[in-house]
Parts: structure tokens; C-alpha cells; sequence
């Protein structure tokens, strides 16, 4: 059976890439098709596959500025040559689903989010864009908005990355969903006895994440926080800063470890598909204070592994962090740790196995599957948590 990989663009190492990596392993022979392909941004296990990246590769400065490209993205997608693959796996954040298969092949596609800029997000990033870019998104958004949807009939099979996204699958694309969540390398993070006195915010830094609801709430308390991460928002959020909070940057993996280990708790002020940094920090034995939507809901437990927050206001976060420092004998870093444990890397390998086979047996006996919407898990709490309201 020949497998291809298609992921929207190979240009950094994030969470999307660490599950382009879960499938390589378990495809050892598998290709990699791409929009955008940089090898010396990608880990040596992608960079030994045959990678084919699209006509959008021989664009100056592709790399840097490919979300420019987006208009030109649905052609060079269709433009990559499938033929004589059995099995697709797209693995869908930017557009992915939208390659062309054979008809006898299975199409299977991991989604992460519906592309959130032109969704859900769609009025937060135009909001933010400057006037020139908002014009060219009122043109390009309503196009690209028919691509996408039309193309979701090329998908045999939906696999979200958590009930959240699975949601956003079935508003948009009116699909049923499978919930996999995806590969956390939990087994890389150990707690420490040798907690700080500061609180971590870590993630790239763009708008949709609110870290400067953090900064806000952390200017008016004087607590520190440290922020790992770089990114378009950078230079604003240094500007708003305060005297207590400071700036990493981009940092290796061993001093994000000992950050996440050492932290009072992570701060993740933004909604999120699914949201690795709180696990992470989770496998690290610390709590984490979120804002109470999307993938938070599947991963924190509140009252037990952290805080969650129901405004997306600086005033609600302080209020959770000193609600968190009233109760912060509650949180118990050896029962953080047991909660992670069905995010591990083989808990995914596993359940993904089962959907391909699942579907490869479908397609061999001609069975047409009845589509059925995930049932959304109910939010996690604790008896421990009612003493947090």
C-alpha cells in the first residue's frame, strides 16, 4: 500500500509537525506532499522522507511570508500529483484536505481547525489586519470559504483533534468527526521540587492567543511572568509590558522544559483547538490557568490540574491567579501528572491505526459507514472545584 502524507506547510516544528512526525512512524515508506517545504526548520525524521513541495516553493521569500500566498494555495494544492497512492493522510490546520485523490484511494484527514482565518477567527483576525488587507479579505475570504467546503467531500473519513474541532467540522462542513487527541511527548517532562516565583505564558506570539490579556493582568499585580516565544506580536506586547514581566524570546527545548517544570503555573489566556503547551506544562506536574473554552475544557481539569476562567477579560485572569494562590495547596503536582497520560504518543498511534483500518475495511467490502457526530465529553471538574467559585 502506498502512503502519502500531505501537510499544509513544513516551515517550523509545532504541534501540527510532531503529529506529520507520529505518521511517518508509523508509515515508515510514506511520502510527504506540502505547500511550503524549508528542511533546515524541520526535525531529521521528516527531512529523511521524499518531501514534494507545490510551484508556490519557487516564490521568493515563500517560506517567510507564505500567508501572503494564501489565494494561490488552493491551485498549488490541486497541482500536486497524487497518482497511484492507496491511502492519503492530510493533516489539515491551513488548507491540506484540498489535494485531488484517486478514486479507489482512501483519503483520511486529520484536522486540527478549519482554517480559524477564515471561520471563527475570521472577524478577530480582520479586526487586526491593516485597511489594504482588509479589503483583499472581504474579496478572497467568501472564495476560499466555497474552496473549503467543496473540497471536504474529497475526505473519506474526519479525525479532529479534539470535540471542540469536531464541532467546527460539522457547523462548517456539516461532516461527523472521529476525536483523536493528538501526540504529546509526555514522557519528556518530569516535575521538580524547585518551584519559582514566577508564572510562564509560552507559544508563539500572535494576536489570537491574548497574551496581552496576560501582561494586563500581571502590569496590575506586580507578579512576575516570563513569556517564551516569538512571533508578529512581539514588539507590541514588549511595549505594554511592565517592570515584572520579561521577554525569552525563542529558547531550546531544554530551557522551555525547565520553565514548564518551574513555573508557579502556565498562563494560557487564548482559545485554542487543543492547546499541547497545558499539557506540557501538565506532564511537568504544574497547574494551568486558562480561559474556559475549546480545547482547555478537554484537557484541565479545574480545581484538580488548574484554574479555568470564564471571561476572556485581564480582570477575570487576575482574579483566577489570585484564586490559585488562596488554593494553591490543592494542586498536587503527582495527580497533574496522572492526567496526561491519555495524551501520550501511543494512545494516538493506536487510535489512528484503528479509524485507517476501519475505513480500509469499509472501502474492501463496499460497506457505506452511517455518519454519526461525536458526543462531546462533559467538562471536566472536581469536587475540589467548588470551593474555587
Amino acid at each position: 500500500m502506498r502512503v502519502a502524507i500531505v501537510h499544509y506547510w513544513l516551515v517550523s516544528m509545532r504541534g501540527g509537525e510532531k503529529v506529520v512526525e507520529a505518521l511517518c512512524d508509523m508509515y515508515p515508506e510514506a511520502d510527504i506532499f506540502t505547500l511550503l517545504y524549508d528542511p533546515s526548520a524541520v526535525s531529521s525524521k521528516i527531512r529523511e522522507r521524499n518531501v514534494t513541495s507545490s510551484f508556490l516553493q519557487k516564490f521568493p521569500g515563500a517560506n517567510k511570508y507564505y500567508q501572503f500566498l494564501l489565494p494561490l494555495m488552493p491551485f498549488a494544492l490541486e497541482s500536486l500529483d497524487l497518482t497511484g497512492y492507496d491511502l492519503i493522510l492530510s493533516s489539515e490546520s491551513g488548507p491540506a484536505k484540498g489535494v485531488i485523490p484517486q478514486p479507489n484511494a482512501v483519503h483520511i484527514c486529520y484536522c486540527h481547525s478549519p482554517m480559524r482565518y477564515l471561520w471563527d477567527h475570521y472577524h478577530f483576525y480582520r479586526s487586526t489586519a491593516s485597511f489594504m488587507q482588509r479589503i483583499a479579505m472581504s474579496f478572497v475570504a467568501p472564495l476560499l470559504r466555497s474552496w473549503d467546503v467543496n473540497t471536504s467531500a474529497r475526505v473519506d473519513r474526519f479525525i479532529a483533534n479534539s470535540h471542540h474541532v469536531a464541532a467546527r467540522i460539522g457547523k462548517y462542513y456539516r461532516r461527523s468527526a472521529s476525536v483523536i487527541y493528538p501526540p504529546v511527548a509526555i514522557e519528556d517532562f518530569k516535575p521538580c521540587h524547585d518551584i519559582g516565583d514566577f508564572y510562564l505564558c509560552a507559544g508563539q506570539l500572535v494576536a489570537y492567543k491574548r497574551v496581552d490579556l496576560a501582561i494586563e493582568a500581571f502590569n496590575k499585580s506586580g507578579r512576575k511572568l516570563v513569556i517564551i516565544g516569538e512571533g508578529a506580536e512581539l514588539v507590541r506586547l514588549k511595549a505594554i509590558a511592565g517592570p515584572s514581566i520579561s521577554f525569552l524570546g525563542r529558547v531550546d527545548f531544554g530551557v522551555l522544559k525547565d520553565h514548564l517544570a518551574r513555573c508557579r503555573a502556565l498562563v494560557f489566556p487564548g482559545e485554542e483547538d487543543f492547546g499541547i503547551v497545558p499539557v506540557e506544562a501538565m506532564a511537568s506536574g504544574r497547574p494551568v490557568i486558562a480561559y474556559g473554552s475549546g480545547g482547555a475544557l478537554e484537557t484541565v481539569i479545574h480545581g484538580s490540574t488548574g484554574i479555568l476562567f470564564q471571561e476572556q477579560t485581564a480582570d477575570d485572569l487576575a482574579d483566577a491567579v489570585d484564586m490559585f494562590e488562596e488554593h494553591v495547596e490543592l494542586f498536587v503536582p503527582s495527580q497533574i501528572v496522572k492526567t496526561v497520560s491519555k495524551f501520550a504518543g501511543s494512545e494516538f498511534k493506536n487510535a489512528i491505526f484503528q479509524v485507517i483500518e476501519e475505513e480500509l475495511k469499509i472501502r474492501s467490502t463496499g460497506t457505506v459507514a452511517q455518519p454519526t457526530f461525536p458526543r462531546k465529553e462533559a467538562v471536566h471538574s472536581t469536587p475540589l472545584a467548588s470551593t474555587l467559585h
